[in-house]
């Protein structure tokens, strides 16, 4: 038989001198490994990312692939359902999954000696997952009942729900990853099986271990293991309708009993780290410099100097493979208004471009973020799902490895540029308000 493994290519991180060696391989069926050294405890975290999301969700089968990631634990041909779930905690293990927009993954954290088990399995239910309409349908409905207990019943998902829609108005990111009801309640055995079929594959994946193990034996392991799984040919193009230019603010503004505080957020069309490589280091220190904690603009001008918010921060979504979210969020003082607190950001925002950011501030953001970076490489975990998600989302190792480096090349002047995409027609703003607050306002306005 033909070698299974491509040749190594070892690669230093470069956050900073000292972290960890990264080693690169890939089988012959295509499956990428990336192996994270970690030798402080006789732990390992294994995790398998197959690159599909809801994004890749058929039209009309909104939540198919977190449907799926359910199904994927009522067994297969080797093993019964719960089998590998009692294996895991019998030796006080960890295992779990979770779908986003561009990636779906399975991990578990186990003594390291037990790494292999873990490695059997998901090999196993990477061809072999075993289903019937007994299994599907009730799960189907648990699903459903998640979606209720989850999102129906509270206000602040709604809310974003809408916002999604608002802000994405063709691309498959405006979806819900649990997905609509009415979709959900429509989904059956043919659809997961073709949607398993589809990405489910040794060439849509990526094997991430990280802990206490040696790059090469991992690496053999998981050809011996992972590389008996048949490749099924080119790995799935995921090709996705791209949003247009907005050209009009929207406003969404949810109003439900259960609210007892008002809250605001605004959310903008942005570029990706995928889609716009340089610009996302300067989206990303924006947000660290505008409301990354509380030495960040909008909180000092806003709580601390002005006392209109009790809260406020900002976030940038840049892990994506197409066009992403940039947040602003915040909670009003007392006596003051959502429409104020709004128009008192855009006023924050526009002003960057008149004049200017502090330099001091910027390179203490650009610090606080660099310093996540070499913090992170303290959890094992965390190493594991920030190379997984990277990958997923179509960056490079060396993109990866690299980002501390240009998170440092970023200027004050590539800032105040990057917060051109904060311009209020690319933005859907949301307003959360309790029900007798916006009856009032309604009442007021009349």
């Amino acid at each position: 038989m033909a070698n299974p493994i491509a040749p190594l290519t070892p690669t230093a991180a470069a956050a900073k001198p000292g972290g960890p060696l990264v080693t690169h391989a890939r089988l012959a069926n295509g499956l990428e490994i990336v192996v994270i050294p970690d030798h402080r405890a006789p732990v390992v975290t294994h995790m398998v990312w197959y690159r599909n999301g809801s994004a890749d969700d058929p039209v009309g089968k909104s939540g198919i692939a977190h449907f799926l990631e359910h199904l994927m634990f009522k067994g297969t041909k080797n093993h019964s359902i719960g089998h590998f779930a009692s294996l895991i905690a019998d030796v006080g293990g960890q295992e779990n999954a979770f779908t986003s927009n561009d990636y779906t993954a399975y991990f578990q954290r186990v003594p390291k000696e037990h790494l292999r088990t873990c490695m059997d399995y998901e090999a196993d239910r990477m061809h072999n997952l075993v289903l019937s309409d007994e299994v599907v349908a009730p799960e189907r409905d648990v699903v459903l009942e998640e979606r209720r207990m989850r999102t129906d019943s509270d206000p602040a998902d709604l809310l974003n729900e809408a916002v999604q829609s608002a802000l994405f108005t063709r691309h498959p990111y405006g979806l819900p990853v649990i997905g609509w009801s009415d979709d959900i309640a429509g989904l059956g055995r043919a659809d997961a099986l073709a949607y398993y079929q589809r990405f489910y594959t040794p060439e849509n994946a990526i094997l991430i271990v990280a802990g206490d193990v040696e790059p090469e034996e991992v690496v053999a392991l998981a050809g011996e293991i992972y590389g008996e799984v048949p490749a099924r040919g080119e790995a799935p193009q995921r090709v996705r309708v791209r949003e247009p230019k907005p050209q009009a603010h929207r406003q969404v503004t949810l109003a439900d009993e259960k609210v007892e505080q008002p809250s605001y957020q605004v959310c903008f069309l942005v570029p990706s780290y995928k889609t716009a490589p340089r610009e996302a280091e300067a989206l990303e220190v924006l947000a660290h410099y505008l409301g990354g904690g509380q030495t960040s603009l909008l909180f000092k001008r806003l709580v601390i100097e002005k006392k209109f918010a009790v809260s406020v921060g900002a976030y940038y979504g840049g892990t994506a493979l197409d066009d992403t979210r940039f947040y602003i969020y915040g909670m009003p003082a007392p006596g003051v208004s959502l429409e104020t607190l709004d128009e008192e950001i855009a006023a924050i925002i526009a002003g960057l471009a008149e004049q200017g950011v502090d330099t001091a501030d910027i390179e203490r953001a650009k610090s606080r973020l660099v310093a996540e970076t070499i913090y992170a490489q303290d959890n094992q975990a965390a190493m594991a799902q920030w190379y997984g998600a990277s990958l997923a989302t179509g960056l490079t190792l060396d993109e990866i490895q690299n980002w501390p480096k240009r998170i440092e090349a970023v200027t004050a002047e590539d800032v105040v540029k990057a917060a051109h995409w904060l311009d209020r027609q690319r933005g859907v703003t949301g307003f959360l308000l309790p029900a007798q607050r916006a009856a009032a306002y309604v009442q007021d306005s009349q």
